[in-house]
């Protein structure tokens, strides 16, 4: 859980998990919204990757990363369970 916090803490990264929501982007895509190099996109990438917040696909030289909702679910619930609380998650039907 506390890698899903440390990669939760930068704007950056929750700005791409935002990016990610609607459907998959590739890394180049994903830079393209950013004003910091691609060096620096990578790092971040990395923490996501590392946190299990995204999966990433390699074809060829393209990376395309999605969002792993159940590892934030997962989180989430662990965190407010440390308080508590009594949740759920929702299991999508589809």
């Amino acid at each position: 859980m506390a890698s899903v916090f440390k990669a939760l803490a930068d704007p950056t990264r929750r700005r791409v998990l935002v990016l990610l929501r609607d459907q998959p982007r590739t890394a180049g895509q994903l830079a393209e919204e950013f004003a910091v190099s691609r060096p620096t996109m990578s790092a971040h990438f990395n923490v996501l990757r590392e946190a299990g917040l995204v999966i990433s696909k390699k074809n060829g030289k393209t990376i395309t990363y999605s969002i792993n909702l159940s590892v934030l679910e997962e989180a989430l619930l662990g965190f407010t369970q440390s308080f508590g609380f009594e949740l759920r998650l929702s299991r999508r039907v589809g």
